[in-house]
């Protein structure tokens, strides 16, 4: 009889492509790994993995069953989550992830929320930007990821995920004080056509939106500092560095010299939660966005 620990770890092995990356996705070492397999080529009788280079690949029996394990795991998911359905109570474990803002913004409230309303169930969050978040859900690595949409360019969305909304998230411009259009109640994007930004890393989902949505309007954006963090971002502009998006969720405190206007066109980010399909009856699932949007509540 195939053991289920030893299809999740070739699930894992064939989803992350390394030992060491199965090894981190399910948080155990990596002579567990191929501990694991070992005891699994055993059991089948046959080879799964095969030298590759310095590392590992699977083999055409390994590919074969790893198939067979995503869609074994897959029930075996769609099972817990119906068992805890039907016994309707919030416990196990909940693995969250979400990007930076919202992990700042929602996760101190809702986690909170949660602690407080089910002692039982054992709570795990990290940080992950929204593209990463998706495929840790997809991957099984996290249990619900919250996520981001913008209001002009979607995040790609794979098949066999449920979603939630959660909040909309107002977007200004931040700019230093003395900044010409400091003082306007209302900027648009094409005023700062001559400015230079601060923006996310090249390659980020955030920062991919910002070139799109400025070459739309017929600006070729002067990027000139990149940063991940928001808040290293603001500190940037309190400096004098440039221009920047300043997201309302998470961003308190300003920085001194710092003025954030608002866009008159309302630009604005979708924030919502994804899970897996299969787990979508699970009562932890739902108690989580629950005390998500009752947290994005208390931020009106």
């Amino acid at each position: 009889m195939l053991n289920l620990e030893r299809l999740r770890t070739l699930d894992a092995l064939a989803r992350h492509g390394s030992v060491s990356g199965a090894a981190e996705g399910l948080h155990i070492t990596t002579s567990a790994v191929s501990q694991q397999m070992s005891k699994l080529e055993r059991e089948v009788g046959q080879q799964l993995l095969a030298k590759n280079g310095r590392g590992v690949r699977l083999t055409d029996a390994g590919r074969l069953l790893a198939e067979h394990a995503a869609r074994i795991l897959s029930q075996v998911e769609l099972a817990q989550s119906d068992l805890e359905a039907q016994r309707g109570q919030v416990v196990g474990e909940l693995r969250l992830a979400a990007f930076p803002t919202a992990l700042r913004g929602l996760f101190p409230v809702a986690l909170t929320e949660l602690r407080a309303d089910h002692p039982a169930l054992r709570l795990r969050s990290r940080e992950l930007e929204p593209e990463h978040g998706v495929n840790a859900v997809l991957r099984g690595d996290v249990d619900l990821a919250v996520v981001l949409d913008w209001y002009n360019k979607p995040l790609p969305m794979p098949e066999g995920l449920a979603k939630a909304p959660i909040l909309d998230d107002r977007v200004e411009i931040a700019m230093p004080e003395g900044h010409p259009l400091a003082d306007r109640a209302e900027v648009a994007l094409e005023d700062f056509a001559d400015d230079e930004w601060v923006a996310w890393p090249e390659g980020a989902f955030c920062h991919e939106w910002l070139l799109y949505t400025l070459r739309t309007k017929g600006i070729e954006p002067r990027i000139a500092h990149r940063a991940e963090e928001h808040h290293t971002q603001l500190a940037l502009v309190a400096a004098g560095m440039g221009v920047c998006v300043a997201p309302r969720l998470g961003r308190d405190p300003m920085p001194l010299g710092v003025r954030a206007v608002p866009v008159h066109e309302r630009v604005h980010r979708y924030v919502y939660a994804v899970w897996r399909a299969d787990a979508d009856r699970r009562p932890s699932i739902r108690a989580a966005v629950k005390a998500l949007r009752s947290a994005a509540e208390k931020l009106r």
